[in-house]
């Protein structure tokens, strides 16, 4: 292990060191200065649990964390020197990585399944590119409903509106190191779209577990609440997580040939498409997260592909040599970017490898080719294609691919183990 010793900011009195748990947010401790070139040589403990806890902090017995090893710690160290946190004077923040007492690979940290695969890319020569877009809402705290009103998607009056909220977002965020490309008004009352700037995949996947924490804690001082949960409303747009993907090798995007996606990048397309129902509970992982794919709402409801078409799942866009790239648009903002990444990648390269060719491509309406591959359409399906998947057990590992299930097969479990107001307010009185 090599020690660190990184500066801090002048001024700074505490720092915040956090890492991704299970679900991709940020958790960690506040640290004073004082005690921060200790933590820098030997780390900071926290219960491993944390990457073995659902999004509510619930425990349960897992393979390699539970009440039969009583909980044991990990240690997380700081990767980079902290950044000040605009709106907390004298704090600065730091991201971390995990590793076990015995300072080796966690096998339940999810990024680690993202680091296989970066380094897959890198034995091949390639350096993979993703640039990622957000969707969430902005939520009275009090009505848990939108303030304003309407659909004004990407209205510049929508946008005035939201500008003291978004516009602190934009400036404070790329002071901490998160470059945002732009935000707008999405598709529904109070909700907004943020692009990130496209990097190296696992510095892609680092800013959104950050992302996310920093604009709930920003959203809070101008008392709203923001949420990616997938899908907060039936009757409204969902909060989707679109990646898109790029190859580069010498500085070149070895996707593109003129302007076009080469046959590189078709490989890699096809390898997506293929594994993209076996993998789907890696960008959808709870019973809400299905209720996104729905007819007609601009998520995809099978393994389509097509140029510039917003109704498939896998966009291809073309244009210059350095724009052409894959968006992949089935996966909710609420999932785990680095199980994601890590499926979405591997697939990818074993498509070039296997020179894996994708069907016919989707020249309409998405929603209406029933020669598209179909994906999982509710959350039990997604299980049983993921629990039979050799494929999906082997990139995930064999720890973090069973934890991950254990943990979707217990959301099933709640959501059936109760009676909804629907059933209630439909049958309470007639029968």
């Amino acid at each position: 292990m090599t020690e660190v010793n990184f500066p801090l900011p002048e001024g700074t009195h505490t720092v915040i060191l956090g890492v991704g748990d299970l679900n991709g947010l940020m958790r960690g401790k506040r640290i004073p200065a004082d005690q921060w070139p200790r933590i820098c040589g030997s780390g900071n403990a926290l219960a491993m649990s944390l990457f073995t806890m659902d999004m509510t902090c619930d425990v349960w017995e897992t393979p390699v964390v539970g009440f039969a090893n009583g909980f044991p710690d990990c240690h997380i160290f700081p990767m980079h020197p902290p950044v000040a946190v605009p709106w907390e004077p004298g704090v600065a923040m730091c991201f971390a990585r995990a590793e076990g007492m015995d300072h080796g690979p966690l096998t339940v940290d999810p990024r680690q399944a993202l680091l296989r695969q970066v380094e897959r890319a890198n034995a091949m020569g390639i350096d993979l590119q993703v640039g990622t877009e957000l969707e969430f809402y902005l939520l009275d705290p009090d009505t848990g409903r939108p303030r304003d009103k309407g659909n004004d998607c990407y209205g510049l009056a929508r946008a005035a509106e939201l500008e003291p909220v978004l516009g602190p977002m934009r400036r404070e965020l790329a002071e901490m190191g998160i470059p945002i490309e732009q935000s707008n008004p999405e598709y529904a009352a109070g909700q907004v779209e943020v692009n990130i700037r496209y990097d190296s995949a696992m510095i892609a996947a680092d800013r959104v577990v950050m992302f996310r924490s920093l604009v709930k804690q920003l959203a809070a001082r101008h008392g709203l609440n923001a949420t990616f949960m997938a899908k907060p409303f039936i009757d409204e747009s969902g909060n989707g997580f679109h990646l898109h993907y790029s190859l580069w090798s010498e500085g070149k995007n070895i996707f593109a040939d003129a302007g076009k996606l080469n046959d590189l990048g078709r490989h890699f397309l096809g390898g997506m498409q293929q594994r993209m129902a076996e993998a789907s509970i890696c960008g959808a992982a709870t019973v809400n997260a299905y209720r996104r794919r729905q007819p007609l709402s601009f998520c995809p409801v099978n393994a389509s592909w097509g140029l510039d078409n917003r109704t498939v799942a896998l966009r291809v866009i073309e244009g210059s040599d350095s724009a052409v790239r894959i968006e992949k648009r089935d996966a909710g903002a609420d999932c785990n970017p680095y199980l994601l990444m890590a499926a979405d990648i591997a697939a990818g390269l074993d498509g070039i490898e296997g020179k894996t060719e994708p069907t016919a491509i989707t020249t309409g309406n998405a929603y209406e080719d029933d020669n598209a591959p179909p994906i999982p359409l509710d959350l039990a399906d997604a299980i049983s294609l993921a629990r039979n998947s050799g494929w999906l057990r082997d990139v995930l590992g064999a720890d973090q691919h069973e934890i991950w299930l254990q943990q979707a097969e217990r959301e099933l479990a709640f959501f059936n183990q109760q009676v909804t107001p629907f059933e209630t307010a439909r049958y309470l009185g007639t029968f």
